[in-house]
Parts: C-alpha cells; structure tokens; sequence
C-alpha cells in the first residue's frame, strides 16, 4: 500500500511552544549548523559555563564526561567535527587542523549567547584549546590545559617511547601487556574507525596508573570506547604540527595546567614546560593519575578547575 493509500489520522497540531528553538544551553544534546556542517553538543550541570573539548583526535566525547564538575558548572560537550552525531568535513578523513577545530569551537561559543566561557582541553583537545586561547581569546575567560603539551613531532614520540617502556617495566607479568604493546606500534596504521576504536580500547590500561587495579569499575567504560580514524593531515596531506612554544609568553588569559604523574602521552614534562611558558599559569599534578585523572581523582581535580574558576571570577569582579 502506497503512502497515497494509507488511511488518514488526525494528530494534534504542535503546540506554539513545541515550536519554540531550545534555549542553547537548556540540559541535553543539541544540534548548529556550523557552515553547513552538524555540530553536536551536550549540556549538563549549572553554574559558570566551561566548554570541554576531548582528545584524540577523534575520540568520541563521552569518556570526557564530568560529573563533579556539573555540580558547580555548566558544562558543555561539543562532539569534535568528525566524531559521533557531528558532521564530516569534504575532506574527511583529513582537514581537522587546529585552525578549523577553532573554527568549530569559536561558532559554538558564539551560539551559546554568554559573554565569555572557560575553555577546557584534554589532550588533543588540550593543543585545540591553547591554539584557540592564543588566536581568539575574546570570548576566553580563562583554560584548564589537561594533559595537554607545547609541542609534538619527534621530541613527543621519543618521550611517549620512554613512558610506555616504563610501564611495561612496571606490568612486565600482565599477560595484556604483549598486545597493548603491538598496539601502541600499530598507531600509525590506523586507516578507518573499526581499526581505531579496536587500538584505543586495547591500549586503555596504558592511559591509567592503576588499570586493573579498578579494572571492575573501568571495564564498562573501556568497552563503551568509539572513535573515528582522523589522519592528523591537513587537506594538502601535511601534518598538522603542535608546536607553541615560541607563542605561549604571550597567552592573555588565565591558565591552569593539569597532569597525571603517570600519564604517558602528554606528561609531566610537558605539563612543567606549560607551566613555565605561559605567564601566572597554576599547576596540578595528580599524584594518582595517568591520562585520565577526572576518572582517578574526580574529587581532587573538580576542586583544582572550580576553585580555579571561582579565582578567576573574583579577580574580575575585584579588577585585579
């Protein structure tokens, strides 16, 4: 039967507030046209309002979800251009440089209507966010740079190389350990999501300090792991290379560098050289934590971003 053949049946007409757009920051997932290009986001928690960009590139955003911090701030979760429910550039899978991701983030800033936000960037999220607090920091009222890095290329590798040997060294008996290692090799021949999303889930007890020792309450998270493969080439096939050292002493906005003493991606040493790049910027090391401290010390590192928060709100409210 035909859709010209179907019975008819009355519905009632959409209320005129049914009809209304939702409010751009009201609780829940939501959807912008960015350019002709779907970026999705989600609203949680009350309070000043701090958009978290995750990490990868191409990790879906959940795993970055905070509920300690919802209790104090409105926190927004934009699903990175190329991940999830948000939209594919033309170029896909290359394209997704630092300028375009700010880009992306600049819009959303612009569509939640609030003078200014704080900017929160795990990992690759955290290189987003430093290049966007440098380059538009307008709307910035201040960045939480979380396991995040001044640089990658060369001198980034060899330094992952010797962490990762150092936690092999550490689980040299777990009988995981062979496979997390020929996974970590496999990174750069990733070629497409199935192959990324197997990678990441086999290499996740090397992105904590204790995997098994909360391997119960971590499983269900590893499991629920997706990403999509993001080359970390631009269009013309050239890598997009993180390396802001030269530019941080000029950063304008207020800082604060978070890390996880046993995070083997995007380290200490990277954290301290933040630190002593950008003017006044403050400094957490989370002395239980690898790359994932708002999951191994949620308490301590909501009271690190709030408080941060809250000086930041008084310093502006005092002039200082």
């Amino acid at each position: 039967m035909s859709a010209a053949d179907a019975p008819h049946t009355s519905s009632p007409s959409p209320s005129p507030s049914s009809l209304l757009p939702t409010a751009p920051l009201a609780a829940g997932a939501h959807t912008v046209d960015i350019g002709g290009i779907a970026q999705r986001y989600h609203v949680h928690g009350t309070g000043p309002v701090c958009v978290a960009h995750s990490g990868g590139p191409g990790i879906f955003w959940e795993y970055l979800r905070i509920p300690a911090l919802e209790r104090h701030l409105t926190m927004v979760y934009p699903e990175p251009i190329g991940t999830g429910a948000s939209g594919r550039l033309s170029s896909h899978p290359h394209g997704y440089t630092r300028p375009r991701y700010s880009e992306f983030l600049d819009a959303l800033i612009a569509h939640l209507g609030v003078p200014e936000v704080y900017l929160l960037g795990h990992s690759h999220g955290g290189f987003v966010v430093q290049h966007h607090a440098l380059h538009r920091p307008e709307r910035v009222a201040g960045v939480i740079l979380y396991d995040s890095a001044p640089v990658t290329g060369p001198e980034h590798v060899a330094e992952a190389v010797r962490m990762v040997r150092a936690f092999a060294e550490r689980h040299a008996d777990h009988p995981e350990l062979p496979e997390i290692l020929q996974a970590f090799q496999d990174i750069p021949t990733i070629s497409d999501d199935a192959r990324m999303t197997a990678v990441i889930k086999t290499l996740f007890p090397l992105y904590f300090a204790d995997y098994w020792g909360q391997e119960q309450h971590l499983a269900p998270l590893r499991a629920s792991l997706q990403g999509s493969h993001i080359s970390g080439l631009d269009e013309d096939l050239a890598p997009d290379v993180v390396d802001d050292r030269a530019e941080l002493g000029s950063l304008t906005v207020p800082a604060l560098v978070v890390v996880g003493r046993h995070d083997f991606i995007c380290g200490v040493r990277w954290a301290e050289e933040l630190h002593r790049l950008i003017p006044d910027a403050r400094l957490l090391v989370l002395e239980n934590s690898g790359h994932f401290g708002h999951i191994e010390e949620p308490e301590a590192f909501a009271r690190a971003v709030t408080g941060f928060v809250a000086s930041v709100s008084a310093a502006d409210r005092t002039g200082n």
